[in-house]
């Protein structure tokens, strides 16, 4: 079954990347780059995961959060660099160091 998913970066070329890696896996990705396109888009709710990308300054995480956790329900996973910490609510963290690291780690948090 198709998982909706919600991806937000402020680096388009990791944002098309993740898309592509998620909508090869059967997923209904949604990918927003900047704030304002992310916020309105948290607000929508509706979607079984949200994908905190490691280029959103940590404020800005923090917001986005805050929003999407205002309408819906579904887990964060907050991506991170090595050494980075996560954003505080995040319910899961991950350093992916490769495409299919991601992609198994996205399997586990929708089953």
């Amino acid at each position: 079954m198709s998982k909706r998913i919600l991806s937000v970066s402020y680096d388009e070329s990791l944002l098309v990347t993740r898309s592509l890696l998620l909508e090869r896996e059967g997923h209904q990705v949604t990918s927003e780059l900047g704030f304002t396109q992310s916020a309105a888009r948290c607000a929508e709710g509706n979607f079984d995961l949200f994908i905190l990308g490691h280029s959103i300054p940590e404020d800005d995480k923090q917001e986005l959060m805050r929003i999407f956790r205002a309408n819906c329900t579904a887990p964060v996973l907050a991506l991170r660099l090595e050494g980075e910490d996560a954003p505080d609510g995040a319910d899961y963290r991950a350093f992916p160091n490769d495409p299919a690291e991601l992609l198994k780690t996205v399997a586990q948090i929708l089953k």
